[in-house]
Formats: structure tokens, sequence, C-alpha cells
């Protein structure tokens, strides 16, 4: 079954309850990453990344690539030998994402030319970023300005490489926002409504390209993340969405989805999905308990494993997808 979801004058039909990925893998072959996704989320594949065969394919790589003054090792590794040199206002490098952080991505578009059905593509969101670079030895006004710009090039090139590649394929792009675990720590450096911003600022920037939404893998301030404007939320179960219960029925009764993370990806499965249905089955009980619409949890629902693979090995990445 399957359910039309459109934003922004994009049309995205999403098929209710699929399966879908959080991006990395453990795979040491490119194709055999893909055909994994591929063939064990077929509804949703989404494009993996494959860290072991190249490092540059991290999360922080991937985003800092092509940015002016930025040094990119290539274990991955971020470096910013001169911050004078970093300029929010200089063009990022490789806009064709020809780079080596963009390899199985670019071969990935080339497997799902001519679908019909969507696909999903995640990158690394501003905050992030911008906590990376801080880190590296930019000031925080400097370096959020900097992966704002970048972030948001980034997406707009992605989605133009989709569309050179995979033309008319519908597509859900989903931006990897780590740095939000926890809410509003004072080590963020910014208040509420510059996250929002930030958050914003990325998803507009591809709006009406492509379903966007934000993913978080941790406890955070789902009302935060839901001002921003995401059209999909992905979280995982049990990261404290309760408390958000009413932010998250407004979403859905304004046609928002949810990928669910209700497979765990640090801790035991079992050999059957029981236990995983058992703890999504309770949250949205949590969930109806306090006030939200039971039939749109369900109709408006993806489900995913918590996090990416990439430090997982082959074996147990087939048994959280199976």
């Amino acid at each position: 079954m399957t359910t039309s979801a459109a934003f922004a004058g994009h049309d995205v039909t999403l098929p209710l309850g699929a399966p879908t990925s959080v991006g990395s893998l453990p795979h040491t072959d490119r194709m055999a990453a893909i055909r994994f996704v591929l063939e064990r989320t077929p509804e949703l594949p989404a494009a993996p990344t494959v860290p072991a065969v190249e490092p540059l394919e991290q999360m922080i790589p991937q985003a800092a690539w092509g940015t002016q003054g930025v040094a990119v090792a290539d274990d991955g590794t971020i470096s910013i030998p001169d911050p004078s040199l970093v300029d929010p206002a200089a063009p990022l490098a490789d806009r064709e994402l020809t780079g080596r952080p963009f390899t199985t991505w670019r071969l990935f578009l080339d497997q799902v030319a001519g679908r019909q059905d969507p696909i999903k593509l995640q990158l690394t969101c501003p905050l992030t970023l911008g906590l990376t670079l801080v880190a590296a030895g930019l000031g925080p006004e400097q370096a959020f300005a900097v992966a704002a710009t970048a972030v948001a090039t980034r997406a707009g090139d992605l989605l133009a490489l989709a569309d050179a590649k995979a033309p008319g394929v519908p597509r859900v792009l989903v931006f990897d926002e780590p740095g939000l675990v926890g809410g509003l720590r004072p080590d963020l450096l910014l208040g509420a409504d510059s996250v929002i911003d930030l958050l914003s600022g990325a998803l507009a920037a591809v709006e009406g390209q492509a379903l966007t939404g934000v993913h978080c893998c941790g406890p955070t301030d789902w009302r935060l993340v839901l001002q921003a404007g995401p059209q999909l939320l992905s979280l995982p179960v049990g990261a404290d969405v309760t408390g958000s219960a009413g932010a998250l029925g407004a979403f859905l009764e304004r046609g928002g989805w949810v990928a669910w993370g209700a497979v765990s990806t640090d801790g035991p499965l079992g050999e059957q999905p029981s236990r995983s249905w058992r703890q999504l089955s309770s949250q949205w009980c949590e969930l109806v308990q306090s006030g939200c619409d039971p039939v749109l949890l369900r109709r408006q629902a993806l489900v995913t494993p918590v996090c990416g693979l990439a430090l997982h090995d082959e074996a147990q990445a087939e048994h959280v997808f199976a």
C-alpha cells in the first residue's frame, strides 16, 4: 500500500510502513552495498556510503569536501591550517561531485535510473558540520556561516546529480544532524532560534525538489526540529519523543511522515523481529495516550535501523535488515 505526499509542488509517493536505511554500510565492495539496499529495501532504497572502502565517504569529510581553507585528509579527518582563508562567501569546489567522497552515490544513482518508486538520499546537516569546524579552530560565527553555505550548496549539487543520472526518479532527502543529540546543550554555542535557522535554511535550499527530512540518532528537542519545517522526521524509537507528542501530532496532521528507528544498532536483536515490534507498538501507544492520532501514526510511517551500520560487519548488517 502506498500513499501520496505532496510538498511545495513536489509529489512523492511513499510506501506505507516500508523499510529503509540510514546510509552507511560495512561492505567492502561498493556494488555489493548497492545491491544489498536494492534487494533488502526495494520500496525505498537509501543511497549507501561505504567508509570501509573510502574513509572520505564518512559524513563529515563528505560535507567539508571542497570548502576553501578546510583540509580533508585521506583518513577523513578535518583540519584548518589558516582560519583566515576560510570564507563563507567562497565558492564550493567539486560542484559536479566527481571526487572520492561521492563515488558510491554516483554508482547508486546509475543503478536506480528509470525507477518510478522513490529513493532516499542523506547528507550532513549544518549544525554538525559547524561544530566540527569549531573544533578544528574556527570561531563559531564563521564556522556556522561556512557550514550553512556548504550544506545548502552540496544539497543542491546532490539533487542536480540525481537529475542528471536518474531523471524523474522521486527522492527523499534527509539531513543527518547527530550534533543535536541531547538537545540545546551549552556546547552547541547557539540558541534555539539560531539552530532552527540553520536547519530551516538547509531544508529551504531544496524546497520543491525533494521530500525533505531531518534525522537525529538520539533524544533531542523534537519540537525545535519540527519548527524548522521538515516533511519527514527520522528518529529512534524511545528517543524521548512522547514529551513532544503535541508537536508531533500537529506535524502528522499536516501530512508529515516519521521514519521510526525501530531496529537497534547498538544492542541485542534476537532472532525474530518481535522485540523491535513491541518497542515500536509501545511507543505508538504512549503517543496515542498523549493525543496523537493512531491512524496517522501508522499511515505515515516508515521503519529504519536506528543509525548507519558502518561500524558493524556484513553479517550484522544482514541481520538488522532482515
